[in-house]
């Protein structure tokens, strides 16, 4: 099988020839930069530059020998790099879509290259910030920090709004068909130059773009306490959302097999609401908006990055069309892969699995068990549940493990 055809497999719930795996598809997925760096040193790489492709997450974009060393099965639409070995055909990419670089320090000291148009400014204590072109204090990085977080001063564009009235002619901004030109003849490159299975992020966020137009607190008081207000935002940007979707995916979707959503909806002990009230409110929208994408583009997997402890919410997740979901973070509350998988292992395909957050202990066992979690449904794709920032060698130990599993499922699970 190529990478594409066994992505696709482990998504139509059947036995493809070796697991599937994901290093760096979509931003939750891959690995941080100054661990890239370390892992590099680990491996004896000296004759790759580190290209940070989110400056504010400080991740680094998977080079191609990274995804050939890894097995890797699916890429982002976004990377920059070239993920072909013909020199010609790199040469073409990198030409329209390489982007321009200079070189930047990382919070270790350790060197990568960044955007030309990543600009920050020095605290003078060691640490960096940026400011939003109005003058804002947008995101800083204090010394020691190892990514950007927002600012102190915390501006949301809703966060005087008392009323409905007040939301004046406020509306979400839509895309045309036009602006996606560019990304169009990207995608098709790559369907048509690489085996990979190609993944683009589209969002479609309720609660979280609710949280950042208002405020994170208000926004869970609105929905407590004010649901006209509340359904009144919810809607606007639930109209928005339908009609980027449709138009998106119509002009992407032949050259896609996966569009990532993503609303992250728990914390470390169970969802960030009731089950109730998320069943009330956010699930007719994301409901809306997901099956408006796979209307219209039947044959691209609804992708759903939704962080923390969601299992009491998957229902409503699968009733709204969610295909595959992740980070699938195995630490929080209630998400032992195992059970997830018995109990909705027909219906999902789990995407990720591997613990961050306990990985100062040496998780190769638990990657071998979410590998093997799942026999009774076979459609599983191995990522890291959230970008990795953990020591080199433990990266490797754990990605090592996927790729030595890529092998028959039968062999994985004592399936016959």
């Amino acid at each position: 099988m190529t990478s594409r055809e066994r992505v696709l497999t482990a998504f139509s719930h059947k036995e493809p020839d070796m697991v599937p795996i994901d290093f760096g598809a979509m931003g939750s997925t891959g690995i941080m930069a100054v661990a890239f760096n370390e892992l590099k040193k680990h491996l004896g790489v000296t004759d790759d530059v580190t290209r940070l492709c989110d400056w504010g997450q400080q991740l680094a974009e998977p080079p191609k020998w990274l995804l050939d060393m890894f097995e890797v099965d699916i890429i982002g639409l976004g990377r920059s790099i070239a993920p072909v070995d013909d020199p010609d055909a790199a040469a073409e990419y990198d030409a329209k879509w390489g982007g321009e670089w200079k070189p930047w320090t990382l919070p270790d000291g350790s060197e990568c290259v960044c955007e030309t148009s990543f600009n920050p400014e020095s605290d003078g204590e060691g640490g960096w910030y940026r400011n939003h072109p109005d003058g804002r204090l947008w995101c800083v990085m204090p010394k020691g920090c190892l990514y950007f977080d927002a600012g102190p001063e915390g501006y949301h564009q809703l966060q005087d709004v008392e009323s409905i009235e007040d939301l004046a002619d406020w509306h979400p901004g839509k895309m045309t068909e036009e602006s996606l030109a560019g990304t169009v003849e990207k995608a098709k490159w790559l369907h048509d130059n690489t085996d990979y299975a190609v993944m683009t992020g589209f969002g479609g966020s309720i609660l979280e773009s609710g949280q950042g137009l208002r405020g994170w607190g208000q926004f869970m008081m609105d929905m407590a306490g004010d649901r006209p207000l509340a359904e009144e935002i919810i809607g606007r940007l639930t109209e928005a959302h339908v009609h980027n979707a449709k138009v998106f995916m119509a002009a992407l979707g032949d050259y896609i097999q996966v569009v990532q959503m993503g609303d992250d909806l728990g914390t470390q002990d169970g969802p960030q609401m009731s089950p109730q009230l998320y069943h009330d409110l956010i699930h007719p929208a994301h409901k809306a908006i997901y099956q408006a994408a796979k209307s219209a583009a039947p044959q691209v997997a609804i992708f759903l990055h939704s962080c923390g402890s969601i299992r009491s919410l998957i229902p409503d997740l699968i009733d709204e069309g969610v295909e595959l979901l992740n980070p699938v973070q195995t630490a929080a509350a209630d998400m032992d892969p195992k059970e997830l998988n018995d109990e909705y292992g027909d219906k999902l395909t789990f995407w990720g699995g591997s613990d961050g957050q306990r990985a100062n202990r040496d998780f190769r066992p638990r990657w071998r068990l979410c590998l093997q979690s799942g026999p009774q449904h076979p459609g599983r794709s191995t990522a890291c549940k959230h970008h990795s920032h953990v020591r080199s060698r433990k990266v490797g130990a754990g990605v090592s493990v996927s790729a030595k599993l890529k092998l028959r499922r039968s062999n994985l699970t004592g399936r016959k």
